[in-house]
Formats: structure tokens, C-alpha cells, sequence
């Protein structure tokens, strides 16, 4: 387990990538999350890093997971004293789904808000021609993985997950949306993660909110194939000119999490800055 280390005089609120203080005359973000404990899996970088910055500046203690510990560690780093803790380990692996419930209960004794962010997509080409061990990988991971995530939150007696009234959002993919070249099966299985979202919305209502981002491409290190080189070729498909960022989603997440959002369940919101509404794919 990994913690966030002392830092003297605390840093200011933070909401991006690099966790910059915010700029003097900044809006700040609303403390929505005081007093709560948000899990985000998949969240050393990127999306999931995004949304932890996020959700930690408007005043939640996060917990962080990832694969490679020392990529985690740092992450963590970025954090003010005492707001983050990062434990490594596989996202598809039980033992450690269970390590990291265990943790938090034993350190928190709670659980509100869960994201479920950890995605793969090891292959690249047409789908008749996919490799159908990789393509077990990826809804072992994608699928599985989000499903194991939400059974260990819930079913878990130290969490309190249910009493709390606790929120779960995942990320889904406008490639489950609609058919996108070379990444067919992946959008497959984050179509799974949407209908997914919408069941166990309708399953654990009304204790216990539901809902997905689906995000076209945000520039990180899991999507740069998509953009790399043309970067300015594929935001002008783009009706706002641009790709996504990691704090577009995480400021996405934040609400749905919030009680801002307290009557939305069920849902799959579309961050896409329009592109499938001008007929685009991701």
C-alpha cells in the first residue's frame, strides 16, 4: 500500500494532470465529496488519474489502484498529505479485488463512490479476423472486471457500500456506441459495459446509483494510437475542435458521483464533444 507523502505547507486544490495549484481568480471546485472515501481502479494515469485528481480536489479521500507499483507510488506522490492511497495488483485478479476492499475497510470503514475505470485493448484489425484468446482477455477485463469491482464494493460488510447510498460510474467507450475501425471487439465490450451499467442500475436502485461516461478519444497514453501524429486532422471531426483531456472526464465523473445528480440513474452519458452526432467514430 502505498500512501501520499508529507508535504509541508499543504498544496493547494488541485484538478489537473500535473496537479498545478489552481491559478489565482481559478473557479474552484465545490467540496461535494467531504468526509467521503472514493475508489478508482486503473487510475496511475490517464482517465483514471484524471478523475482521482478530481474527486480528491472537491474533497474525497481516494484510493487508487493500478498494475505497476511504482508507476502507482507516483501517482500517490502527486497528491496532497493524507488524501490518497494506491495498492498495485491485476484488476482481474480476485486476490487482489479482495486486498483492496480489506484495505479499505480496515482504514476507512467506508465506501461511497467506486469507478471502475480499468480497460484494455491488446489487438488492432477487423473483428472477423480477432484472436479469440485476446478477445476472452478483453472481456475477462473490461467486463468481468467492472462486474467482480461492483459485487466486491456491495457485498462487502465493512464498506457499507449500500447504506451509504453509495455511487458506482464506470467507463464505457463511444466505440460501444457504434461501430469504430480496428477497434471493433473492444467497442463490443464496452457495449457490454454500458448494458452492464444500465442492469445493475435497475438491480441495486433505489439504494445505490448507477452510471457510465462513455468518452470519444481523450488524450492519453491507452488512446494516443489514435491520434499520434495527427492530432489536429482528427479534432477537426470534432463539432468543438478538439480531443478530450483526462479532467473533461473526471469533471464528468464528479457529478454523476455527486448529489448534484441524485436523480439520475442508469445513464450513459456521452463525452464526445460531438462526434457522433456529426456522424463521427472514434
Amino acid at each position: 500500500m502505498t500512501d501520499a507523502p508529507p508535504s509541508e505547507p499543504t498544496p493547494a486544490p488541485t484538478v489537473g494532470p500535473d496537479s498545478a495549484p489552481i491559478a489565482s481568480g481559478a473557479a474552484v471546485p465545490p467540496r461535494r465529496f467531504d468526509g467521503q472515501v472514493a475508489l478508482v481502479t486503473g487510475a496511475s494515469r490517464g482517465i483514471g488519474l484524471g478523475v482521482a485528481q478530481r474527486l480528491q480536489s472537491e474533497g474525497a479521500t481516494v484510493v487508487l489502484t493500478a498494475r505497476t507499483p511504482e508507476s502507482l507510488a507516483e501517482a500517490v506522490a502527486s497528491f496532497p498529505e493524507g488524501t490518497a492511497i494506491g495498492i498495485a495488483g491485476k484488476s482481474d485478479d480476485p486476490a487482489h479485488r479482495a486486498e483492496v476492499f480489506d484495505a479499505v475497510a480496515a482504514r476507512f470503514g467506508r465506501l461511497d463512490v467506486l469507478v471502475t475505470n480499468v480497460g484494455i485493448n491488446p489487438i488492432y484489425g477487423p473483428t472477423i479476423d480477432v484472436d479469440l484468446d485476446a478477445a476472452r482477455k478483453i472481456l475477462d477485463v473490461n467486463v468481468l472486471g467492472t462486474l467482480a469491482w461492483v459485487q466486491g464494493a456491495v457485498h462487502h460488510e465493512g464498506l457499507g457500500f449500500r447504506e451509504r447510498r453509495g455511487r458506482i460510474v464506470s467507463i464505457s467507450s463511444v466505440a460501444g456506441e457504434m461501430p469504430s475501425p480496428g477497434i471493433g471487439f473492444y467497442g463490443v465490450s464496452k457495449a457490454a459495459v454500458s448494458h452492464l451499467t444500465r442492469t445493475l442500475a435497475v438491480e441495486l436502485g433505489p439504494d445505490i446509483r448507477v452510471n457510465a461516461i462513455a468518452p470519444a478519444v481523450v488524450k492519453t497514453q491507452f488512446a494516443r494510437a489514435l491520434y499520434d501524429g495527427r492530432e489536429a486532422e482528427v479534432a477537426a471531426t470534432y463539432p468543438l475542435g478538439r480531443l478530450g483531456t483526462p479532467e473533461d472526464i473526471g469533471a464528468a465523473v464528479a457529478y454523476l458521483a455527486s448529489a448534484d445528480a441524485d436523480w439520475i440513474t442508469a445513464q450513459v452519458l456521452t463525452a464526445d464533444g460531438g462526434l457522433l452526432t456529426a456522424g463521427g467514430s472514434a
